[in-house]
């Protein structure tokens, strides 16, 4: 059975790593605090038996064998992550869910004939390098040593920059790719959303897992004085960039029957002078959805509205896209596996899609993949007032102990 005392205590203990006087979390991707969160973490794994190893974009991979160390990984992990000012359990509870199941599986002297790893992914969240699930992708050889050079923080430190502070080798980015088979992956992570709170259920299967597609978008018009260029002279890069705020809002709402979201997270503009006309603008832009074709329609008008506003405007715009995911459709043997334990532990529970990507969209390019949510309250994450409830955790814990079990025994 989970702990929901060890869990208590573990979840804890994180919260001390890395918390504000606001009462929020912020463990910045390979930040002094993230990384004194991953040490917690590798001294639980250690103390559930399993072996560490690192690979070369620094992912942690924690293993209890097998009887047959030649056959498939069960594999379950998240990541520790976080965003500014964020919460202690989006990632968390993946994290130190896994590391429970597996405690649980050395208390009980159990053996398992496939192996089973925990694996910590680093990077989860795009706050640092503008790139979400970085460690999952370099995990399942999706990042090239190039994008590394390429991708940088606020304070100008490529994440090249960023790996060899932390003793890894850019150049050998290429052996974080996972050689070995992989049965099955499992992660459990709160909603991040109102579903399961207003339906009153405590767990969802997830059935599918929305992915985004993120631009950088760069305005440069003319910086010119406020009051001397009259209106029709100007060539106002805020203005143009606030005609795409609004229609990146309006095609998704076109396509909102299809769950597409869409959203400019980030607005920067210069000079930033009250009577100075701006001429640079960037946007960050978040397109996302369970649906591909309804994702791409968006994207495809919105490329179209840039050519035609630079037209209309006279203004320069530059595209760069950050992050093209691909949605994904969890496999229905995996969802009604999952739901069956659900159903057979007496956890009121739904299928589900997830609105917010996860690592285990790129393991489901590998292997067969399963997700279980617990309620998040109010349905907010990414903020410090994000919570779930330790009972909630536990039954998660005690599902995917269950999930585990049944996968790594032999067929």
């Amino acid at each position: 059975m989970a702990s929901s005392k060890r869990l208590e205590k573990n979840f804890q203990h994180l919260a001390g790593i890395g918390q504000e006087s606001s009462g929020g979390f912020t463990r910045l991707a390979f930040s002094d605090t993230d990384w004194e969160a991953r040490e917690f973490v590798i001294g639980l794994m250690k103390q559930a038996g399993l072996v560490i190893r690192v690979d070369a974009f620094g992912n942690v991979i924690g293993r209890r064998e097998g009887v047959n160390p030649a056959a498939s990984v069960i594999m379950t992990g998240s990541h520790i992550d976080s965003v500014p000012h964020g919460g202690n359990y989006d990632g968390v509870v993946g994290t130190l869910g896994a590391i429970e199941a597996l405690q649980c599986l050395e208390e009980a002297g159990e053996k398992n004939y496939h192996p089973i790893e925990v694996v910590v992914f680093m990077s989860e969240e795009s706050s640092r390098f503008g790139v979400a699930t970085l460690g999952s992708k370099a995990f399942c050889g999706k990042l090239s040593r190039e994008k590394l050079d390429e991708l940088k923080d606020k304070q100008g430190l490529s994440l090249a920059d960023v790996l060899r502070q932390r003793n890894l080798s850019p150049d050998n980015i290429a052996e974080a790719h996972y050689k070995g088979g992989i049965k099955s992956f499992l992660e459990i992570h709160i909603e991040q959303g109102k579903v399961l709170e207003t339906t009153q259920n405590q767990l969802g299967v997830v059935t599918g897992i929305a992915a985004p597609t993120r631009l950088r978008v760069m305005f440069t018009g003319q910086a010119d004085h406020s009051g001397a260029t009259p209106m029709n002279m100007r060539q106002d890069a805020l203005t143009a960039a606030a005609e795409i705020i609004l229609q990146v809002e309006a095609f998704a709402n076109e396509e909102a029957h299809n769950a597409v979201v869409g959203t400019t997270g980030i607005v920067k503009a210069e000079p930033g002078v009250m009577n100075v006309i701006p001429g640079k603008v960037e946007l960050g832009i978040d397109i996302r959805g369970i649906d591909a074709p309804s994702k791409q329609r968006v994207v495809d008008k919105l490329k179209a509205e840039f050519e035609a506003i630079k037209k209309k405007r006279g203004v320069g715009i530059e595209v760069v896209v950050l992050s093209d995911d691909t949605p994904v459709k969890l496999p229905d043997h995996m969802v009604e596996f999952l739901y069956d334990i659900c159903q057979q532990s007496s956890y009121k529970s739904i299928r589900m899609p997830s609105g917010a990507g996860h690592d285990a969209m790129h393991i489901a390019t590998l292997a067969d993949t399963g997700m279980v949510f617990i309620p998040c309250r109010d349905g907010i994450s990414h903020n410090p007032a994000e919570h779930a409830k330790i009972e909630d955790i536990t039954a998660a814990t005690e599902v995917l102990t269950k999930a585990i079990q049944k996968l790594a025994a032999k067929e």
